[in-house]
């Protein structure tokens, strides 16, 4: 079974920066659609960016002038480029891929805190 493994998260301090990254673990058809999602603590999951094969993003309001999205069809990759890190960007980021199905992985912790 096809999984996406999510890398790259951690701990930052407030004002800094993360790259997170997102692959199959097996060959799977170029996704429609991938993107990032994340639920802090007690909220709901949200759209935090999305990205087509035709290179089309989408970002949420609060993160589109400090989160960048891009992708790489030949190693069916998705990356978040996540600048200027604030306290309330804490939560857990599932990256997600649109082939037939909806494909989602296990989550990876980003904490930002002092």
């Amino acid at each position: 079974q096809v999984q996406l493994v999510e890398s790259g998260g951690g701990l930052v301090q407030p004002g800094g920066s993360l790259r997170l990254s997102c692959t199959a673990s097996a060959r799977i058809p170029s996704p429609s659609i991938m993107g990032w999602y994340r639920q802090a603590p007690g909220k709901e999951r949200e759209m935090v960016a999305v990205i087509t094969k035709d290179g089309i993003t989408n970002y949420a309001d609060t993160m589109k002038d400090r989160f960048t999205i891009s992708r790489d069809d030949a190693k069916i990759a998705v990356y978040l480029q996540m600048n200027n890190l604030k306290p309330e960007d804490t939560a857990v980021y599932y990256c997600n891929a649109k082939v037939t199905y909806m494909l989602w992985g296990q989550g990876i912790q980003v904490t930002v805190s002092s």
